[in-house]
C-alpha cells in the first residue's frame, strides 16, 4: 500500500523514535506528550490482520508486544498497562503499549479518549526521565527472547 503511514521508512520527529528493528518488526517510542511512556510494535510490511500472519509470525509478533509490555511496568511503574490493537485509521498490524496511571490526561478512559484532568507538571517530568530509560530496558527484554 504506498499510502501508508506505516510502510515509510524513515520517521518524521513527532512520530517518535525508533528503539529497535528486527527484520519483521520495530518498536517505536511514540513521544506522546501526555503519556510518557507510550509505545508502538509494528509489523514492518503491509498486512492488515493478525489472521494474515502465520502463526508462527504471530507469536514472533506477540512476544515482542510482551517484552515491551515487561520493559514498560518495570520502568514506568503504572497502574496498568493498556495493549491495543485498532486498525481502524491506519489498517497496518501494529500494537499500542501504553502505561497508564490514576492521574493521567484521559483516566479511566482510553488513551484516545477525551481529556478529564491534567496531571501536574512536576509528575509529568518524572515520568519523561523515567521514559528515557526505556529504549535500554526494551533491547534488554527483547534481547531475552533470542
Amino acid at each position: 500500500m504506498t499510502n501508508c503511514a506505516l510502510c515509510k521508512e524513515e520517521l518524521q520527529p513527532e512520530e517518535g523514535q525508533l528503539i529497535w528493528r528486527g527484520d519483521d518488526c520495530r518498536v517505536i517510542l511514540a513521544n506522546d506528550p501526555d503519556l510518557p511512556g507510550f509505545c508502538r510494535v509494528i509489523w514492518n510490511h503491509h498486512v492488515a490482520e493478525m489472521t494474515d500472519l502465520s502463526h508462527g509470525e504471530r507469536e514472533h509478533l506477540m512476544s515482542l508486544v510482551f517484552a515491551v509490555e515487561e520493559a514498560v511496568r518495570h520502568v514506568m511503574h503504572p497502574d496498568k498497562v493498556n495493549i491495543a490493537a485498532l486498525g481502524n485509521i491506519v489498517p497496518h498490524i501494529h500494537w499500542h503499549v501504553i502505561p497508564r496511571y490514576q492521574d493521567d490526561a484521559f483516566f479511566p478512559g482510553s488513551a484516545w479518549s477525551k481529556r478529564v484532568q491534567e496531571l501536574p507538571f512536576g509528575k509529568l517530568a518524572e515520568r519523561r526521565e523515567l521514559e528515557d530509560q526505556l529504549p535500554t530496558a526494551i533491547k534488554a527484554a527483547i534481547a531475552t527472547l533470542s
